[in-house]
């Protein structure tokens, strides 16, 4: 009985089923329409039901023009043909022509004398001064370099001593029959310490006295050197110059090129010649302040090595005074603000 009524329910269903989806397939596009959708790029066209409203796909923009006034690009001052601005530009580019110009004759004129093709302009006895002076400072750096070796070895000497003062002094307090003897060796190695803190600090007198010597005083000198050089090797190319164009036909144009050649020649005489002058100058003047530093750091370097080794603390501290120093102990800190 129940099958049955379910068998007329089903049969009673059919053609509503069938009816929906007959619907359901009249809704979808045909094939057709949908490949062209696809190739196309295009939506495939839907059948539009009663009362159906479409959606917006894009947002309404209103039509907006852009303003009448369009500030304009500021004009900058070469365009109006500033004649401040072009004479800059102009200057710029002369001192880059000259620079290039000055740049190659000076290449060519020191090639030219390396291969022995020109001549060069040589004083004897100024040249002689130089290189002793190079030759002074490479033996003064070597001082300065072995000087700086022994007050860093020294310094550890004297670290070292400290550091067996205290142990001995702490042995002398642990160990009561051997008391007396760590105490006289503590004692010792304390006054080494104290002695040894004196003459270091004369040696590092003496390093700064003549790194500023070796490496500020004599490479100031130097540098004015290197100027005088340069400005003769310029006066060199300039009068190989001169020389050729004077030896050179006589045309309006290698007249007024010779014109130039001169101009240029005198004004590099003038600046070698200032330079050479300047040159003798400082090795005069450092010379004299050469001799007057070493002989004070000699003498120091001197008495201080000899009155700490030969054990004479009194004159090893009155060495100290007369060139007042003053000793700082490698283990002391810093004063406080009070104390300062």
């Amino acid at each position: 009985m129940s099958q049955a009524v379910i068998s007329s329910t089903q049969a009673r269903d059919s053609p509503v089923m069938e009816r929906n989806i007959h619907e359901m397939l009249k809704d979808t596009p045909v094939m057709n329409e949908s490949n062209n959708a696809v190739h196309s790029g295009t939506a495939p066209p839907t059948p539009q039901r009663v009362g159906y409203v479409p959606h917006p796909t894009s947002l309404p923009l209103a039509t907006t023009t852009a303003p009448s006034t369009v500030p304009t690009t500021p004009v900058s001052p070469t365009q109006n043909g500033d004649p401040t601005v072009v004479k800059a530009q102009q200057s710029k580019i002369e001192t880059i022509k000259n620079w290039s110009i000055s740049t190659y004759k000076c290449t060519k004129q020191l090639m030219f004398e390396k291969l022995g093709k020109t001549s060069r302009t040589v004083d004897t006895e100024l040249e002689a001064q130089i290189e002793q002076l190079r030759d002074t400072q490479r033996k003064y750096s070597n001082v300065l370099r072995l000087s700086r070796a022994l007050a860093s070895h020294f310094y550890h000497v004297v670290q070292t001593q400290h550091a067996l003062g205290e142990a001995f002094s702490d042995l002398a307090q642990k160990s009561p029959e051997l008391q007396e003897e760590f105490l006289y060796n503590a004692e010792t190695q304390r006054n080494l310490t104290k002695n040894g803190e004196t003459l270091l600090g004369a040696l590092n007198f003496f390093v700064s006295s003549v790194n500023t010597l070796c490496n500020k005083t004599i490479e100031d000198t130097l540098l004015t050197i290197r100027q005088y050089e340069t400005a003769r090797i310029e006066y060199d190319a300039y009068r190989t110059d001169l020389e050729l164009l004077a030896q050179a036909p006589r045309t309006d144009a290698n007249t007024a090129r010779l014109e130039e050649a001169q101009q240029n020649y005198d004004l590099h005489k003038v600046n070698f010649e200032k330079l050479r002058s300047d040159v003798s100058i400082k090795l005069k003047f450092l010379d004299e302040n050469r001799i007057k530093v070493m002989h004070k750091q000699l003498l120091l370097f001197h008495n201080a090595v000899s009155a700490y080794f030969s054990g004479n603390q009194t004159a090893l501290e009155a060495t100290l005074k007369q060139f007042n120093i003053k000793v700082k102990s490698p283990n002391s800190s810093f004063p406080s603000w009070l104390e300062q």
